[in-house]
């Protein structure tokens, strides 16, 4: 069994340290396509014209809005089941923050 969150988020960390939302995570997607997000919990800005989409359906390939075109938010991706879909005839390139990813919380059924 594996936690959502498998790292320690520290109250007060305000820089680039363990712990802390501070680790810049770049997403890339191509022109009028989509990206799976890896695995993780970022923050995400709002980015004109991509929304945030989530799979709906254990079979085949339905997909459903979670955040609209320039909305921002929290995101928990599983690395399968939630990607970002770009509208624009442009790549775009989101800057995204996730919890710097040099402490580990250890536990029993974090493995």
């Amino acid at each position: 069994m594996t936690l959502a969150l498998n790292k320690i988020v520290l109250s007060g960390a305000n820089a680039n340290s363990a712990g802390a939302y501070f680790q810049v995570a770049f997403l890339n997607v191509n022109a009028s396509t989509t990206l799976l997000i890896p695995a993780g919990t970022y923050l995400l800005p709002p980015t004109a014209n991509v929304n945030v989409q989530i799979q709906t359906a254990s079979t085949g390939n339905t997909w459903s809005l979670l955040l609209a075109n320039n909305t921002g938010g929290m995101l928990i991706s599983d690395g399968v089941n939630v990607r970002l879909n770009n509208a624009e005839a442009n790549a775009k390139s989101i800057t995204s923050l996730t919890i710097n990813p040099s402490t580990n919380a250890t536990g029993q059924y974090n493995s």
